[in-house]
């Protein structure tokens, strides 16, 4: 995600397109320093279908 100023609908489009190719909403969080409450909100607002959790990137680990 870029760190230049840019507008909410950049920003909202740039989240998708990041989720939609794997990020995590915990990525998104810690690449624009913004809290995971409002990054799930933006993509949601952006009509990005989430994943269930855990992602694509889920290793199940013996407990």
């Amino acid at each position: 995600v870029r760190k230049s100023k840019i507008t909410r609908d950049e920003l909202l489009l740039e989240l998708r397109n990041a989720y939609e190719r794997g990020a995590s909403i915990r990525n998104l969080v810690a690449t624009t320093g913004k809290s995971y409450g409002s990054i799930h909100s933006m993509l949601r607002e952006s009509g990005t279908t989430l994943r269930g959790r855990g992602g694509p990137n889920h290793i199940s680990r013996p407990r």
